[in-house]
């Protein structure tokens, strides 16, 4: 790569040596039109991908990148006042069936990539061995949900990201190419998930309740799946969704987990309990949390844990 006063500049550096200039000073005024185009016209989402672009190729310690991660936080806050256009978590769950028949089929004609059709294919062939046909295919249905509610957020915000892939026996996830850039969008991107199958879980235990049998075991599983994913721990939803709550909400979270615990007997909400009480012993937590994410980690407690007890074993 070669600066426009003529010094040749190693890969991966982004200032000239010689002169100081923007290697990728081109590159940041065109993507900066096109960001104030889609502002200017409302697309928030399009320019907050366009930002982030743009923010790849800045030095992260200067001046600029800070004023443009202020400028991403700030657009980034005005997403959540903006009416959801297309699919919604219940939306979503009721159209699941078709919108992954649609996905599968553009998977087979070379419309996405065919690492997701196999990665899904091998979950099935695994998780068919071990529940038959019918129930792994409803499983799969319902992490494919999940991992949509990222997929969803993550382009909300303009955060690029690949399709969901699954890992047989672990479950799936989506890659994420550009990170939040804060903890209020890290939780709004991480709990989308849990959001989006705890409406699955709804739906299945709805139509449970008529046809018992399989579709309660699947109802329980999807619910169990999904609290499991509230642990506050590595790259769970519930890390990442805690690391926005102040230490207060850390604690009322847990009290939360505790309680319903109790009324439950569900083993797996001590874990999580024990596990967000360490977690705000360490008082990393921010001065000021995110009243939105405590509000959803709260409701998905309450959700989940409530199916998890209705639903007392699983029916294959």
């Amino acid at each position: 790569m070669t600066c426009a006063c003529g010094h040749a500049v190693g890969a991966g550096l982004l200032v000239c040596p010689k002169c100081g200039r923007l290697v990728h000073a081109a590159d940041l005024k065109a993507i900066a039109a096109s960001a104030e185009a889609h502002e200017a016209a409302g697309r928030v989402a399009e320019a907050l991908g366009e930002w982030r672009r743009a923010l790849v190729l800045l030095p992260p310690r200067t001046t600029q990148a800070a004023a443009l991660r202020e400028k991403i936080a700030a657009l980034s806050t005005r997403v959540d006042a903006l009416p959801k256009r297309g699919v919604g978590p219940i939306a979503g769950v009721v159209g699941a069936g078709a919108l992954l028949l649609w996905k599968l089929k553009g998977l087979l004609f070379g419309l996405t990539k065919l690492s997701t059709l196999f990665s899904m294919l091998l979950a099935f062939a695994v998780y068919w061995q071990l529940w038959g046909t019918w129930f792994a295919a409803g499983f799969i249905a319902a992490m494919y949900v999940h991992e949509m509610g990222h997929v969803m957020a993550l382009k909300r915000r303009g955060i690029a990201a690949s399709a969901p892939m699954f890992i047989p026996g672990l479950g799936a996830f989506v890659r994420v190419q550009q990170y939040p850039i804060d903890p209020r969008e890290n939780a709004r991107v991480g709990l989308a998930g849990p959001v989006w199958g705890a409406a699955a879980a709804i739906v299945l235990w709805l139509v449970g309740l008529r046809y018992g049998g399989i579709w309660l075991g699947l109802a329980r599983a999807t619910a169990w799946l999904n609290l499991f994913n509230l642990l506050p721990i590595g790259g769970l939803d519930g890390g990442r969704g805690l690391s926005a709550l102040s230490l207060l909400q850390r604690w009322l979270v847990t009290a939360t987990m505790i309680g319903v615990w109790a009324a439950t007997n569900e083993g797996l909400l001590l874990i999580l309990a024990l596990v967000t009480g360490f977690r705000a012993l360490q008082k990393d937590a921010p001065a000021a949390g995110d009243a939105r994410a405590f509000g959803e980690f709260v409701a998905l407690i309450l959700v989940l844990g409530a199916l998890c007890g209705l639903i007392a074993t699983p029916h294959t």
